[in-house]
């Protein structure tokens, strides 16, 4: 992160404006409070970031929706914040622009960490879960665990980059595609749609199977050789399928359309109930079947290297600050094409 010269000092206030996650339930409860928290004070190694934007992630609805198991009470999701550096724990440079992501810290020393798959270290914390995220007009991350963004570049199509962008990244190179080979993708919102561009760029031909129909033209009009029904064939069998939908119903319905020696990576943190699987039919003539969990910070950096040379399209609809409820609703209901984003401040 480097200073930027031209910003002013910035007054931080003893407060700010934020949503939390009041009870885990129903989308109908209401579980999004917006309230009022203390703006955090950062301790030396961590950065206190004022967010602009902050992306609406499915896993933001799975904690909502008590999917996924709260690990505090009241805290503020989101982990696809971008903003600017107005604090300093340790007295570093501020001004700098970065993008908060889910990884929040590792513990460094365990076996995992020591082999490079951090992803795995058990003692991870995750923003937005373990401490509050980006639907907040302020955050604390640690100084080592946050990404550089550019400066010239909309802050909107920014943060989907974050978690979505990176954690397809780490979906593809889990289901380990061959060079100009055919992949399917399970699901197409904002994570699919970046990760479908990612294989096309690298000669992929990519099949998107969806139930929704304006994911299937967008998938197309992004270069998809095929876009057909969730549950349907595709047009040739698969080297590779990623499942992003959280839906257990299609694991089976991924493995059969693999090929030979095909993989299918599940992408999600959360998923319903697998059936039973027939060893001939879906795992025979050595399928394989593997989770994706987390990813690495060399995951982010080699994805973010690889957004600055081939652009993305990132297909993004905006929500005030003050409609994040309705951004997890219209997630839940399908209605969001691409990635939402929450404005948050200027």
């Amino acid at each position: 992160m480097t200073e930027n010269p031209a910003e002013s000092p910035v007054r931080i206030p003893a407060e700010m404006n934020a949503w939390v996650v009041a009870q885990p339930g129903p989308m109908a409860g209401g579980p999004l409070e917006f309230t009022r928290l203390p703006v955090p004070v950062p301790l030396p190694g961590q950065v206190l970031v004022k967010v602009e934007v902050c992306a609406v992630c499915r896993t933001d609805l799975h904690l909502a929706e008590g999917d996924l198991e709260p690990r505090r009470p009241r805290t503020a999701p989101g982990h696809q914040a971008v903003g600017r550096v107005v604090a300093h724990g340790s007295g570093g440079p501020v001004g700098g622009r970065v993008g908060v992501a889910w990884l929040r810290s590792t513990c460094g020393v365990c076996r995992y960490c020591a082999r490079g798959a951090e992803n795995l270290c058990p003692n991870s914390t995750y923003t937005g879960w373990d401490a509050d995220g980006g639907y907040a007009e302020y955050l604390v991350a640690l100084e080592d665990y946050v990404y550089p963004l550019p400066e010239d570049y909309p802050a909107e199509p920014l943060a989907p980059l974050l978690c979505a962008g990176i954690i397809g990244y780490r979906a593809l190179l889990r289901a380990d595609l061959p060079p100009r080979g055919r992949l399917g993708i399970y699901g197409f919102g904002a994570s699919a749609h970046l990760t479908a561009q990612v294989a096309i760029a690298q000669g992929a031909a990519v099949h998107v199977l969806t139930r929704s129909t304006a994911a299937q033209e967008l998938a197309l009009e992004l270069g998809a050789a095929s876009a057909r029904g969730a549950y349907d064939a595709p047009p040739e069998p698969l080297d590779a399928a990623i499942l992003f939908a959280p839906v257990g119903d299609l694991v089976p319905v991924a493995l059969q359309a693999l090929d030979r020696g095909g993989t299918l990576a599940v992408a999600g943190i959360h998923l319903t109930d697998i059936p039973v699987l027939n060893y001939d039919r879906h795992l025979f003539e050595e399928r394989t079947l593997r989770s994706v969990t987390a990813n690495t910070r060399e995951d982010g950096h080699a994805f973010l290297r690889f957004a600055a040379d081939h652009p993305l399209q990132v297909t993004t609809t905006p929500y005030a600050f003050d409609q994040a409820a309705a951004a997890l609703t219209d997630l839940a209901a399908d209605r969001v094409n691409g990635a939402a984003v929450l404005h948050i401040g200027g």
